[in-house]
Order: structure tokens, then C-alpha cells, then sequence
């Protein structure tokens, strides 16, 4: 806060981080969770139609909301798990796995938010967070 005085009257203004600090920020974060492979082929895959979606993402999602104080990034993780579950998100909820796992979930715990997440959301949901993310531990388990 800068405070700014006129006359008799002092004034003080919050500088918001800028469009582009901001999304600098979210693309680093992006990176980190998502890996550098996916974040840049979805950026270099972007069209004239989706871009601004891209940019929405980075910026807003990535930058303004998963670089706020109060909840780490493997908090944030748990909660993504869940509810891409609930909201049976199967390609969300692969990269969201992934990111968990970046994120220093270990793969009991994703277990646990998907057995806690089914007793809320239903089991048919849970049963396809298993299979998405058995994948993606297979593939995982390959790259190793």
C-alpha cells in the first residue's frame, strides 16, 4: 500500500500485481504442477477460437488462485482430486493426478480422497477416479 497525501486528505492505494505478473506467475506455477510437456503443447496447441481460454487459465486459475496465501499446493491438490471426482472430470482429474503427485501426494493419499470423496459423491465416481488414476500410476511407473 502506498500511502498518497493531497492537501489534507491522505489517500492509500493497493497496486494490484499486474494481467502480466500475474500470469507469469501462474504460467510458473502451472509448469510445476502440471509439468512443462503438457503446459507448453497446450499453449502451442491454442487457436485463434481457444487462447483466450488458455490465457483465462494461466492468469486466473493459475496465477490468481493457486498462488494465494492459506492453502499450500498439496492442499489445493486434495481438493482438485475431489472435485474432479465429484464432478466426474476424468481428463481433469488425470492431470490433477499427476499434479498430486508433483505436489509430494503420495499415491495412499489420493486413495484416500477418492474412498472419502465416494462416500459424498457417489461410488460410480469414485470407481472411474480408480481406473484414471491407476493410468496414470502406469504410466508414471513406466517413465521410472
Amino acid at each position: 500500500m502506498t500511502p498518497i497525501g493531497i492537501g489534507e486528505l491522505n489517500v492509500t492505494f493497493t497496486k494490484e500485481p499486474s494481467h502480466e505478473a500475474t500470469y507469469d506467475a501462474g504460467l510458473a506455477v502451472r509448469r510445476a504442477v502440471l509439468g512443462s510437456e503438457y503446459v507448453d503443447a497446450s499453449l502451442s496447441n491454442a487457436t485463434d477460437f481457444n487462447s483466450a481460454l488458455q490465457d483465462l487459465v494461466t492468469e486466473y486459475c493459475w496465477g490468481a488462485v493457486w498462488t494465494r496465501d492459506g492453502l499450500e499446493r498439496r492442499d489445493r491438490s486434495l481438493l482438485n482430486l475431489a472435485m474432479m471426482t465429484a464432478l466426474n472430470r476424468p481428463h481433469e482429474l488425470a492431470l490433477h493426478v499427476r499434479g498430486a503427485l508433483n505436489n509430494g501426494l503420495s499415491r495412499e493419499e489420493i486413495r484416500e480422497v477418492f474412498l472419502q470423496t465416494a462416500i459424498y459423491a457417489g461410488i460410480p465416481a469414485a470407481i472411474e477416479s480408480f481406473k484414471v488414476a491407476q493410468a496414470v500410476f502406469t504410466e508414471e511407473d513406466a517413465r521410472d
